[in-house]
């Protein structure tokens, strides 16, 4: 791993140096980003992000998912962490230079593009490039329980077709009321013994049909009007807490699995007001990855709401890099 600065990765203001690309986040968009922009012989710059960050953490979401079954080219599964150790050596065996640090902050408005890590109030920006790829990632939206971190990766999760195969023939709970939850309910019904759907409300908040659907499923079961108050379990989930906010009555549910299902959060604070955004915060991308500013890129779950797969997010982060070189190409930059 390369942590601090090393000599490939001097700031601007000691070599006055202008990159092709800086690639921001090291999830799998951003890694995949950096091996087809260092095949190109565009030297990326990867600046990961800090491991105490917890939007900011590099290697991205993958880095809490234990064991991944359904990335192309590990028929026996590869741990999370590992597939993202793997991501990040191929990249740098191509060229690519991967720096440890949280981007502080970033001026898109001018040229070449400003890029500051760890202190935001410096005058001058650490790096300077003539174009950037997006790819900080998307966080889920958490509980706030005790026992919710503590059981992250085992038996607590926050991706159905990630994990639900795991779970086959035993219990699990899927807490929300909108149509991600329905979504996910609907898809672990497939293997699970039984789910039992956990909303805060007394009225669910997803479509009619996805209501229709989990209703009607015998697998499927309901418990509105109650918040969980704690995950429990010892070396994984035996079951939750749970407070009836009706009554203030409290009981435990015994489970299997907990999948917390009430949304997910861009991280797209560093770019606001600098890019187009919807009104969800997930940057807004055109022909392709780029977005509403010209040399700017994005990609993987930053500005995909709907899919948010390992596959697809690597996916996009190749897209990025091929659009990026065409870029500099037309620019005469690359």
């Amino acid at each position: 791993m390369t942590d601090g600065k090393s000599p490939a990765a001097e700031t601007a203001e000691e070599t006055g140096e202008v990159r092709d690309v800086i690639v921001i986040g090291s999830g799998p968009a951003g890694l995949t980003a950096a091996v087809y922009a260092a095949r190109a012989d565009l030297r990326p710059l990867v600046i990961a992000g800090e491991p105490s960050s917890t939007s900011d953490q590099p290697g991205g979401q993958l880095m809490l998912t234990t064991e991944v079954e359904n990335f192309p080219g590990f028929p026996e599964g590869v741990m999370g962490p590992d597939l993202m150790k793997r991501m990040r050596a191929q990249a740098e065996r191509f060229g690519a230079t991967v720096l440890t640090a949280r981007v502080s902050r970033v001026d898109l408005g001018s040229r070449p593009f400003a890029v500051w890590t760890d202190d935001p109030g410096d005058r001058r920006p650490t790096y300077r490039a003539s174009s950037v790829i997006i790819a900080t990632g998307a966080r889920a939206v958490a509980l706030g329980v005790p026992g919710e971190a503590e059981f992250t990766g085992h038996g607590v999760s926050t991706c159905a077709t990630c994990d639900g195969f795991f779970f086959r023939d035993k219990p699990i709970a899927v807490v929300g009321g909108g149509d991600s939850a329905l979504e996910e309910a609907i898809f672990l019904a497939r293997f699970a013994s039984s789910v039992v759907v956990i909303h805060r409300r007394q009225q669910l908040r997803a479509s009619k049909i996805l209501q229709e659907r989990a209703f009607s499923h015998p697998k499927i079961s309901f418990v509105l009007d109650t918040v969980v108050t704690e995950i429990l379990g010892e070396k994984n989930v035996t079951g939750v807490r749970l407070a009836d906010l009706a009554t203030g009555e409290a009981r435990e549910l015994a489970v299997d699995g907990c999948f917390v299902a009430i949304g997910h959060a861009p991280n797209t604070e560093l770019f606001r007001g600098q890019l187009e955004m919807d009104e969800s915060g997930y940057i807004r991308t055109r022909t392709g990855t780029l977005t509403s500013v010209d040399g700017v890129f994005a990609c993987g779950d930053v500005q995909d709401r709907e899919y948010r797969q390992a596959i697809t997010a690597a996916g996009s982060g190749c897209m990025a890099a091929l659009d990026v070189d065409r870029y500099l190409a037309s620019t005469g930059r690359g």
